[in-house]
């Protein structure tokens, strides 16, 4: 595969600084556009001395120099989103602003000069909604409750995007690729959204409570990012992906409560599952998917692609990093603790000087 200037948007963040670290390797030039608004600067620390890497701290709402950036593009992969379940709780019209603004404003700059780079856009498999079916197929019809509107936002958001991508490509001539992404996991993701491992690795490994929100009997497949990242640029990269939908993840299907348990056991943890309802969990009561398991059938027909990683391969790096992690800020703790104490015995010491001082 010839070089090729490619941008990321989101680059910064979970699956996109995985995605433009395989790029970067594969010896192309990486431009990672993000607001850092949930992405972070040292998910992309040890990318930013690679010459063929270019960072822009910039959001795509309100970016005046979009076009330009596009124009430098071969081809574009779009991952710039608001995500997280208590991000669309807590703020649901920026969740659409972002979501769907900020894609028209991308899809508008990649077409304004006459170039058409391969624009390929990550959607999410929640935009198949309550789908009955055992598997969801992309051609699947798409199904939604009445209520809980709030909780769907994201999800509408993206298929919002899904039918901007396709009234650009048709109209526009822009090539392009939409990808809905099944439940990623791996490193440098945060809990703090919503993301279930890395909030069951953090609590097994701090023998806290598991927090399963409802029954437990809901079924989730995991894929990892770096399985995830390869798939999104071996499609980016199909000729014939052009124009398509494809579903990307792992098949191998689990309940929530059963990933608690195997998380318990990686972690050798002895930590009790308790479990929440969503208005314990999010202030917000919702009827969540019983089950969220993708066809495959179009992405093996598109490229030959295994995953490399396992779910329990996964937890287990998952589980050594979070004890890390937790080992360094102990660390750190312990430092700082003893740098006080003699920091402040020293004061006292001064003070008692001063002390003898005045009465001398």
């Amino acid at each position: 595969m010839s070089k090729m200037n490619i941008m990321v948007t989101g680059g910064a963040g979970f699956i996109g600084s995985h995605l433009a670290e395989l790029l970067l390797g594969e010896g192309h030039c990486v431009r990672v556009i993000d607001n850092l608004s949930t992405g972070s600067v040292g998910n992309i620390a040890h990318l930013i001395a690679n010459p063929n890497f270019i960072f822009d701290e910039a959001d795509l709402v309100t970016c005046d120099g979009l076009q330009d950036a596009a124009a430098w593009a071969d081809q574009i992969f779009h991952l710039a989103s608001v995500v997280g379940v208590r991000r669309v709780l807590r703020d649901p019209l920026g969740v659409m602003t972002t979501n769907m603004i900020g894609t028209e404003h991308l899809l508008r700059a990649a077409t304004a000069d006459g170039r058409r780079p391969r624009f390929i856009f990550a959607s999410t498999s929640e935009v198949y909604g309550f789908n009955p079916h055992p598997k969801m197929r992309e051609d699947d019809d798409l199904h939604y409750k009445a209520g809980s509107t709030t909780r769907w936002s994201y999800a509408v958001s993206k298929l919002a995007g899904e039918h901007l991508v396709d009234a650009y490509a048709r109209e526009k001539g822009l090539p392009a690729v939409t990808l809905r992404l099944f439940n990623t996991i791996g490193p440098r993701q945060r809990g703090e959204y919503g993301m279930v491992v890395p909030n069951f690795v953090r609590q097994a490994v701090q023998e806290l409570p598991l927090s399963v929100y409802g029954s437990g009997e809901q079924t989730r497949c995991f894929c990892d990012v770096r399985d995830t990242v390869r798939m999104i640029a071996q499609l980016g990269a199909c000729e014939r992906a052009v124009g398509k939908l494809v579903n990307v993840g792992n098949e191998q299907e689990i309940s929530i409560r059963d990933l608690a348990e195997l998380v318990r056991q990686r972690a050798r943890s002895s930590s009790q599952i308790h479990h929440l309802s969503c208005q314990e969990a999010y202030g917000e009561d919702f009827v969540d998917v019983e089950r969220r398991r993708p066809d495959l059938t179009r992405l093996h027909a598109l490229i030959d692609f295994a995953p490399r990683w396992t779910l329990a391969e996964t937890i287990d790096e998952l589980v050594a990093e979070q004890r890390r992690a937790l080992a360094a800020e102990h660390e750190t703790g312990t430092a700082f603790a003893a740098t006080f104490r003699a920091t402040s015995a020293r004061g006292r010491g001064l003070l008692r000087r001063g002390k003898i001082a005045a009465q001398a």
